[in-house]
């Protein structure tokens, strides 16, 4: 499990590629009134440590990219997500999400294609 701040991070880093700690920073923290910088550091470090990202050492300006992507790590969430709360079943949370209306007729669509392609196996 990673904090928001850390997620704010990784949403940059999905979204533009890679970035430096300066570049982070300044999107993060665009109205600070004081340097955010050890702040950002200490971030990048911990999600260094979890695997979350990696950091390019190549330049004399250190770049950093998420390891692994957006949707690689909302599966890996929802994976623990349903062991937690459901013991490991995702029945719950997708009917849920329907009965709810959090999923829209073309996601439903999306996903009753996937379960066909995947009921021949």
């Amino acid at each position: 499990m990673i904090a928001k701040a850390e997620l704010a991070i990784l949403n940059l880093l999905w979204e533009h590629g890679h970035l430096t700690a300066r570049e982070i920073r300044e999107q993060i923290y665009p109205d600070a009134q004081k340097p955010q910088h050890g702040t950002v550091q200490r971030l990048l470090q911990r999600l260094e440590e979890k695997g979350y990202l990696s950091r390019d050492r190549s330049r004399s300006i250190h770049f950093f990219a998420a390891t692994m992507t957006r949707q690689d790590y909302a599966g890996r969430e929802l994976e623990s997500l349903a062991d937690t709360l459901t013991a490991g079943s995702f029945t719950p949370l997708i009917t849920h999400l329907v009965e709810n209306k959090r999923i829209s007729t073309t996601e439903i669509n999306k996903l009753r294609a996937l379960l066909d392609a995947h009921s021949d196996q």
